[in-house]
């Protein structure tokens, strides 16, 4: 199923795809576009939607505090984000979302990124909607839409794991300070009740939902022990593969981004003794040392992780991939059974969470990426099904206890109910 909405945005987003460091902001503000635009036709580059008359916008919250403590973006503006109040049976229940947006490896690509939202509270909307898994609307959200709702906005390009030993290298001045935003947003959240919370929830997407693995524990270590305390990774479920030519790209920019904020300070210790630190930022290595209950929504044909770890633009020098990677519908037979291998490395990945009591996931065959946070792919009438059960639907199962929940979606083509994006159309 391709949604028409993109078809007004693909002109712009094609236009950048190649900034492969700052590429997550293009890419999470072309998904914003498609799934809340309520123009599909309009062929603008705005980032201004219509929204209707019922839908509530969030403001920014900028954190003050954050001063004393040194937690600052990437350029030093305060870090922020948007919280909702919960009601009724949710008051004392948390939904903590980290937003997505990709890393940056180098001086040069912090110093792109300083300069956008995701490295500055400087260019971050003072309002937003919050849709799917944030909603406050019932028919969109139905286990969570009474509880304290926050996300909390990424600015420092290390999925909130960066530290200021590592600063100001060749004279460059810019903050690494993941951690501490992360610490910082925590301590006021907890003040404003999270501290008291009955059930709370650590979701994030892309590079939040690597956040929200990196940090899943410590959120449990902060809460009551008596809590139902859970995290959800959406699309940030990361793969440490070689590309077509057998280049590990994606390792070695890992390897770019924790050694310039310092990153390993934040990872499990038990890892960085036995391997190089680098290689205990992917979540296959987070997972084995994860604590809390863990539940991972991840498409098998993550199109953000196909362009990037599996046919990265610098591997396909004749162009033969230039199709494919851009829509699964254009792929051949043999670029197929390229992606199955990708897949079935996936799975492999999730072995250990596979056979979790506590664990669940939902990986659908949709070539998509975040999927949580639009009402379209979290919980509508077209929202892709497994075993006839939204997203929403079966990770409320598994929050709640109500079924054991493991849904793995069968290999693509098979599932009519999926969305693929589809960046070859014309605009």
């Amino acid at each position: 199923m391709a949604n028409p909405r993109l078809r007004g945005w693909r002109k712009w987003a094609k236009k950048d795809w190649a900034i492969a460091a700052v590429g997550f902001t293009i890419i999470l503000f072309a998904l914003t576009l498609l799934f809340d635009s309520r123009n599909p036709t309009s062929s603008s580059s705005s980032s201004t939607f219509n929204l209707p008359s019922n839908h509530h916008l969030i403001p920014l919250t900028l954190l003050h505090r954050a001063k004393a403590t040194g937690a600052f973006c990437l350029d030093g503006s305060l870090p922020g984000y948007h919280f909702q109040e919960g009601f009724g049976s949710g008051s004392n229940n948390w939904l903590l979302h980290i937003e997505g947006g990709g890393w940056c490896n180098s001086i040069e690509t912090c110093e792109i990124r300083k300069r956008t939202a995701l490295g500055s509270s400087k260019y971050m909307d003072r309002l937003i909607p919050f849709d799917g898994i944030l909603s406050h609307q019932s028919s969109q959200n139905p286990d969570f839409y009474n509880w304290n709702i926050v996300k909390m906005r990424y600015c420092d390009g290390a999925s909130l794991a960066g530290h200021p030993e590592s600063e100001f290298k060749n004279g460059t001045k810019l903050f690494f300070r993941g951690q501490l935003i992360w610490e910082a947003i925590m301590s006021e959240l907890l003040s404003l009740g999270l501290s008291k919370a009955k059930q709370a929830l650590l979701t994030g997407c892309s590079a939040g939902g690597l956040a929200t693995l990196i940090h899943c524990d410590d959120f449990r270590a902060h809460l009551p022990k008596d809590a139902t305390v859970k995290c959800l990774a959406d699309a940030g479920f990361f793969l440490d593969e070689p590309d077509i030519l057998g280049n590990r790209t994606m390792s070695n920019f890992y390897h770019d981004v924790v050694q310039l904020q310092g990153v390993a300070k934040s990872l499990h210790e038990e890892c960085i003794t036995e391997m190089e630190p680098s290689k205990c930022i992917f979540p296959q290595q987070i997972i084995e040392n994860i604590r809390t209950p863990l539940f991972i929504v991840n498409p098998a044909y993550d199109f953000w992780q196909i362009q990037h770890i599996l046919v990265p633009a610098g591997s396909d020098p004749d162009g033969y991939w230039r199709r494919c990677r851009l829509s699964i519908q254009k792929c051949d037979s043999t670029q197929i059974e390229n992606l199955q291998g990708f897949r079935s490395s996936l799975l492999k990945a999730l072995s250990k969470l596979q056979h979790d009591k506590e664990g669940g996931m939902f990986i659908n065959s949709c070539f998509v990426h975040c999927q949580t946070w639009t009402a379209e792919t979290w919980h509508s009438s077209n929202s892709p099904r497994i075993n006839n059960k939204t997203i929403a639907e079966s990770v409320g199962d598994w929050y709640f206890n109500r079924k054991v929940t493991k849904e793995i979606d069968c290999p693509y083509p098979c599932n009519p109910t999926c969305y693929h994006m589809d960046f070859t159309q014309p605009s």
